[in-house]
């Protein structure tokens, strides 16, 4: 033991929705336990989200622990301030041994069973750790990022705010998942010229047959598929999400609409030189399969209506209303007018401060239902940890009261 090591049951590190999910369950069970959060609760929410952000699923989805969604627009989708206020209000239904500006800097095994925790300064040993610090912690920016001329301002989705933080010219739009096809319609919306790189994103209708697709998908279960139960077992963890919106009451992005209405289109991206950018001849390929899962959901839902007997509408099927014309012309970003590139392509996980053996090869945690081979060493809040619902409000809930199963030795059940 090192001099003035603090003790202390269980660990959390994280304070966003997942850490304090898992401080609820733990506060209830009465076990003690501190939550370390190297900047404010929940602070992704206000600090890394655009002004017009706001959820792609439904509100009656908002489920954390003791504090479900209570407002008049259960079928509506909370803008940016009200899921600050969600949150918040969350934080303030229960008292949570939060410390804010806390980081952890390390975590090691302890000579005396259970782990070694650096934090704020401070060494703890704790039994129990849970890492709720979630999986987006590295922009990703690709190297080649630098060579290009300084004069063309570059963000990551992560900065970006608004339109007007962009000097005046067309901006480029890196990725077109969930991210970056919102924010091509926010920039499309101010009149902004925007090119598009387009990736390998699914996307999902709004709504179908009279209702949204969530509420068929829920009704059909599909909230509930565990990742065991997945087709693509643990690949359904790498999967890209749907892109869709609930902007102004919430409709489907369709990127081909976007074309025809002056968005350029183009591949995925594989590299930016002397100012042009190069394009994978892939564009055609991308939005087809992207219209198929679509396609495919719907099947799956016209399936389930049929086998319940339950009426609905009818829809016709989609007809794409643009198509690309084969072409893959590199594109002048200076001739195109472009000022600025948006980074839309994602994060990678930070975990080079545990040194605990949870990881494999690919220096991924390895867990069953967040529980790793490490005994007393728990990941929380991450997409597929359990099932779809795992990385969102929907369902971290029960993925807490699950862990706290794990540290307490009983049922925890479910708030």
């Amino acid at each position: 033991m090192t001099q003035n090591e603090k003790t202390i049951p269980v660990i959390i590190v994280g304070g966003g929705q997942a850490g304090l999910s898992m401080s609820w369950y733990l506060c209830r069970e009465k076990v003690e336990h501190i939550v370390f959060e190297a900047k404010t609760a929940c602070h992704s929410w206000d600090d890394e989200r655009w002004d017009n952000f706001c959820l792609v699923t439904p509100n009656w989805q908002c489920a954390l622990p003791g504090h479900p969604y209570k407002g008049r627009d259960p079928h509506g989708f909370m803008v940016k301030q009200e899921i600050i206020d969600y949150v918040k209000g969350f934080v303030a239904s229960f008292n949570p041994p939060l410390r804010e500006h806390t980081a952890v800097t390390s975590i090691t095994r302890h000579e005396g069973g259970g782990y070694r925790v650096g934090a704020g300064g401070e060494t703890w040993h704790a039994k129990h750790v849970v890492i709720a610090s979630g999986a987006y912690q590295d922009a990703v920016i690709p190297g080649y990022a630098s060579a290009i001329d300084p004069a063309i301002h570059q963000v990551h989705s992560q900065d970006y705010r608004n339109a007007a933080q962009l000097p005046d010219g067309a901006v480029l739009v890196v990725g077109s998942g969930q991210s970056g096809a919102q924010i091509v319609e926010d920039l499309f919306l101010e009149k902004r010229k925007v090119h598009l790189c387009v990736g390998s994103a699914p996307r999902v209708s709004r709504f179908y047959r009279g209702r949204d697709v969530v509420d068929w998908l829920a009704d059909m279960h599909f909230y509930d598929l565990t990742v065991d139960n997945h087709p693509l077992r643990d690949g359904a963890r790498d999967k890209t999400n749907h892109y869709v919106t609930g902007r102004n009451g919430g409709h489907d992005l369709d990127l081909r609409k976007f074309a025809q209405e002056g968005v350029g289109l183009h591949g995925t991206l594989e590299t930016i030189r002397d100012e042009v950018a190069h394009f994978a001849p892939d564009l055609k390929e991308n939005l087809d399969d992207a219209d198929k899962t679509n396609a495919d959901i719907k099947k799956s839902i016209d399936a389930w209506i049929a086998r319940e007997g339950i009426t609905a509408p009818t829809e016709a099927p989609y007809v794409p209303v643009w198509e690309p014309d084969g072409s893959n012309t590199p594109l002048d970003l200076k001739a195109a007018g472009i000022t600025s590139i948006l980074w839309c392509i994602g994060f990678r996980p930070n975990y080079r401060w545990i040194d605990v053996p949870v990881f494999n090869g690919a220096n991924k945690p390895v867990w069953h239902r967040g529980v790793t081979d490490a005994p007393g060493f728990y990941f929380l809040g991450l997409p597929w940890l359990h099932t779809w619902g795992s990385g969102r409000f929907s369902g971290v809930s029960r993925d807490a009261a699950w862990l706290a199963s794990q540290i307490t030795g009983k049922d925890v059940p479910v708030a």
